[in-house]
């Protein structure tokens, strides 16, 4: 087989296959930003249940929260300033992954509150920390893809021809 071929037939799904990740990716961020603007105190009692933060920032944190996911998960469904948005996409998903790690590490029972409610798990109730986990860390590769080898298709930043070069770049480097 002609190497020119095989590289090329490896190439050509890449687009799709960051399409589908900023999609998925930035879905999810729209759904859970979503599900917590309405009640902002919820928001702040999961960022305080984590006990990471100190009072004023967790109060912050969680009120900024919701607006955060919205935005990037946005900017992702529609790829505009795709790079920028999954290095944020990627990250929160990193610093989720940490947040419920130490909440497991130091023996607290929460519920992660990634979709809404959060707190303090009633009698009962169990944690889901491995599953919330490996959740988060499939969502922050799908976030490095992204950065990767942005924006693929039906991005707005290849109709306006923001990024869309440097994309096209990393794929002849392969």
């Amino acid at each position: 087989m002609d190497a020119s071929l095989s590289s090329r037939s490896v190439r050509l799904p890449i687009p799709w296959v960051t399409t589908v990740a900023r999609l998925v990716l930035g879905g999810v961020l729209i759904a859970a930003g979503a599900l917590k603007i309405g009640n902002p105190s919820d928001s702040v009692l999961a960022v305080k249940a984590y006990q990471l933060l100190p009072e004023a920032v967790a109060v912050g944190a969680g009120h900024a929260l919701p607006i955060v996911e919205i935005v990037v998960g946005a900017l992702l469904v529609v790829g505009l300033l795709t790079r920028v948005a999954a290095v944020i996409a990627a990250l929160l998903m990193l610093a989720f992954v940490f947040g419920i790690g130490w909440a497991w590490a130091n023996g607290l029972r929460i519920d992660c509150g990634c979709f809404g409610g959060g707190g303090q798990l009633g009698a009962g109730q169990e944690p889901a920390y491995l599953v919330d986990i490996l959740r988060d860390f499939g969502l922050a590769l799908l976030g490095a893809w992204t950065v990767r080898f942005p924006p693929g298709r039906f991005a707005l930043d290849g109709a306006l021809g923001l990024g869309g070069d440097s994309a096209d770049d990393d794929l002849e480097n392969l």
